[in-house]
């Protein structure tokens, strides 16, 4: 009888530099014992330098990989038909002068959107008036209230992101890690689409050589 296979591909997986890519790496395998361990030594491809560092692994050449190894066998899939592999260079450890000037650059640009955002909202009136209304009494400088306010906005922002440091709050997600989420999708598609393009014009270019 022949064996039935189980395959559902990682979408993205990473992998050293000269390593080969195998089926275990790339995908999780349900198959019989005697088989399982064969499929997951199938060598896809071997990287070389001119491929870059991405790479796409599609099912069907998956499946006439699959089909060499073990002719008689039945190959079902679970979600996504393709694979994008990233090959991961030496990464050099990161520059510490750099890590500060990055930090300067954040904290002083959201310091001036956030004081530009109150003084074109007329911030500074609005809390002497808030101050008015609260104790009977006209501050000009409401230094207790303002600086309540600013003690506030950072609760409020640590709050919003669910994030101080390394410590989370709660197991949610915070927006930025959803919005990088997104974005890797997003990035993942495009390459993904560039590479299936690239592989239907290449025969074309050939032809016409």
């Amino acid at each position: 009888m022949a064996p039935t296979i189980y395959l559902r591909l990682r979408k993205n997986v990473r992998l050293p530099a000269g390593m080969s890519v195998h089926l275990g790496d790339i995908a999780q395998i349900l198959a019989p014992s005697e088989n399982e361990q064969i499929l997951k030594n199938i060598v896809l491809d071997r990287p070389e330098v001119q491929d870059g560092n991405r790479m796409i692994m599609d099912l069907l050449y998956i499946i006439a990989r699959i089909h060499e190894v073990i002719p008689d066998c039945n190959v079902e899939y679970i979600g996504e038909p393709q694979t994008l592999v990233e090959i991961a260079k030496d990464e050099k450890k990161p520059s510490k002068i750099l890590f500060v000037l990055v930090w300067l650059l954040l904290f002083f640009g959201s310091v001036l959107t956030i004081m530009n955002f109150h003084e074109d909202v007329s911030m500074p009136k609005v809390q002497i008036r808030l101050v008015e209304m609260i104790t009977g009494k006209r501050d000009e400088h409401p230094y207790l209230f303002q600086g309540a306010y600013s003690i506030g906005i950072g609760l409020g922002m640590v709050i919003f992101f669910n994030h101080i440091f390394k410590k989370k709050w709660n197991e949610e997600p915070t927006p930025l890690e959803v919005e990088m989420y997104l974005y890797q999708e997003n990035m993942n598609q495009y390459v993904i689409s560039e590479e299936f393009r690239k592989s239907v014009h290449e025969p074309i270019k050939e032809q016409s050589e």
